[in-house]
């Protein structure tokens, strides 16, 4: 069965553009720490600025899956490049920066579903204390139906959290980012058929923690 029939979503790959090489953007990114290692900061700012055009569209669509929300897909984007500038000096050079980006980056996203589920849970116990009920205007979603949907995303993205390291970056790069198995290898130096093997774990266990309550004694 495909993976959307076990998430509350469409399928991620189908939303966001196929990954580039990340020969140009490791470069860059190798520039970037060598330029700050010599406190030249002026050369650093203007290389992290050519890293930032490259990733910035993919980043950004990336994000929009995660949130559903331009604005805050916009947010998250712009707090993930200060903090790579700012974390430079741990990236590897050795391994491609595509992907090191993309934790930093989906951190972030994680980040924001928290708090978006804080602030929702925060309003319906509003709702529940003083008495007022926000209806539906020509059909838009009731405060309830975001809710849920809010609490069915945070439920998800908590579950790719929870995952071990390898199995978390294998499901990332493939049901978000479009990468194939054969392009995760060469990106992340997994054998192919570990990351299949990752893949099939990781997506299994997914499917465990996402099937409703009492769905399983029914089957």
């Amino acid at each position: 069965m495909a993976p959307s029939a076990y998430y509350p979503m469409d399928r991620l790959a189908a939303s966001v553009p196929a990954a580039r090489e990340t020969s140009s953007t490791s470069e860059l990114a190798r520039r970037v720490k060598e330029a700050s290692a010599a406190q030249q900061h002026d050369v650093a700012r203007d290389a992290f600025g050519d890293l930032v055009d490259l990733l910035q569209r993919r980043a950004v669509r990336l994000a929009y899956v995660y949130l559903r929300n331009a604005d805050d897909a916009d947010d998250v984007v712009q707090d993930a490049f200060v903090k790579a500038f700012t974390r430079i000096g741990d990236y590897r050079t050795e391994q491609p920066f595509d992907p090191w980006f993309l934790k930093i980056l989906v951190n972030q996203c994680l980040d924001r579903l928290k708090a978006r589920d804080r602030r929702a849970r925060w309003m319906s116990s509003r709702s529940d204390d003083d008495d007022w009920q926000i209806e539906a205007v020509d059909g838009a979603p009731t405060a309830e139906d975001r809710l849920v949907h809010a609490e069915q995303a945070s439920r998800l993205w908590e579950a790719i959290s929870a995952l071990p390291a390898r199995q978390r970056t294998v499901v990332v790069l493939h049901e978000i980012d479009g990468q194939s198995p054969k392009a995760i290898s060469a990106a992340t130096g997994i054998g192919e058929s570990t990351v299949r093997v990752h893949l099939f774990r990781a997506l299994k266990k997914l499917r465990a923690l996402m099937v409703p309550a009492g769905t399983a004694a029914q089957e």
